[in-house]
């Protein structure tokens, strides 16, 4: 189990199933505050994993803004998929989603998430990130236009989801499995980990 998570209440910032389903699988049943925020898709000199750290505190504050329950922890993540330099956010329509997999067929790219944790007891965050070195096969024109009209590329970083059909075009990951899906387990529980570390050095300045 994730320490500081057992005897509060989650709150995922995001409509993403793929979150929902991956905090479901370690028996976290979080409240779902979808936000409405504007994300930094552009890298203007950043790297990749301080645009996840920094799109992932938006969407958790933006949670926090709607006043969730007392003492709950806030759950913010935010992938995107990087090709050489190019950035790739979710496709706005099936052509740009057909150039992502066309770019991304016979090549090796990485994925970055960031996940932001606040506690809305006392406003404190931790944020960070993870990356994951994916390989694809090749994709044949019909098998990327088969994929996309499908309608799964549609709402997924890089046009694909690596947990649906998108998998078959997977060769190899070299990293962790969750960042591609969208929610780093193994991030999640550090960054838990370093939320109860600063919720007891609170304490103990109280005392």
């Amino acid at each position: 189990m994730i320490p500081f998570f057992n005897d509060k209440k989650i709150v995922l910032a995001s409509a993403s199933p793929r979150r929902l389903e991956t905090l479901k699988q370690i028996g976290v049943e979080p409240l779902v505050y979808p936000v409405d925020v504007t994300e930094e898709h552009q890298l203007h000199g950043s790297s990749p994993a301080y645009l996840v750290r920094k799109n992932a505190r938006l969407k958790a504050k933006a949670a926090l803004g709607k006043n969730p329950l007392p003492g709950s922890i806030i759950i913010g993540a935010d992938t995107v998929v990087v090709w050489q330099k190019q950035l790739l956010g979710k496709p706005k329509n099936p052509t740009q989603a057909v150039a992502m997999l066309r770019m991304l067929s016979a090549k090796r790219h990485r994925v970055y998430t960031g996940i932001c944790l606040i506690d809305s007891e006392n406003g404190h965050s931790v944020c960070g990130s993870s990356r994951t070195m994916v390989s694809f096969a090749f994709l044949t024109e019909q098998e990327i236009e088969s994929y996309v009209a499908t309608g799964e590329p549609l709402d997924k970083a890089g046009a694909y989801g690596i947990q649906g059909l998108g998998g078959l075009f997977v060769n190899a990951i070299h990293g962790d499995y969750t960042t591609v899906v969208g929610l780093s387990l193994p991030l999640l529980k550090r960054l838990a980990r370093r939320l109860l570390a600063a919720k007891n050095h609170l304490l103990k300045e109280r005392l």
